[in-house]
């Protein structure tokens, strides 16, 4: 996705912070639930002219996805405080056999915009 995102012209900055939020969302995704059926997890972006919104869908977990502190030298729980750092706007849909995370990451381009870019990808 960084690649995409940098051929259309997005700056590295946003390109990085873009990449990590879609690596903290895979992440979870494959730490806390079970796949979709086939045994896949759904990635999909959406480059639009001042967003680029991430989501990643898979077939849920035991517990809802939120943020929460870490715990002293904990190795973990800080994914999705680093999504809704990075992110304008974060949330969680919930379907009867699948859940999506998705964020809204702000995009600065290096030169004007010249194409919007959509993609999905099964993982």
């Amino acid at each position: 996705m960084t690649s995409v995102l940098r051929i259309a012209g997005v700056d590295a900055a946003t390109a990085g912070d873009a990449g990590l939020v879609l690596s903290e969302l895979v992440s979870n995704s494959l730490r806390h639930a079970i796949p979709l059926p086939g045994g896949t997890v759904k990635v999909s972006w959406y480059l639009g002219a001042e967003t680029v919104v991430i989501a990643v869908s898979d077939g849920g977990g035991e517990s809802f996805p939120q943020v929460r502190e870490p715990v002293g030298s904990a190795l973990g729980g800080r994914g999705l405080g680093i999504v809704a750092r990075l992110s304008l706007r974060w949330d969680v849909l919930r379907g009867d056999d699948e859940t999506t995370v998705w964020a809204e990451v702000p995009v600065e381009y290096a030169d004007a915009p010249e194409l919007v870019i959509a993609s999905s990808r099964d993982a």
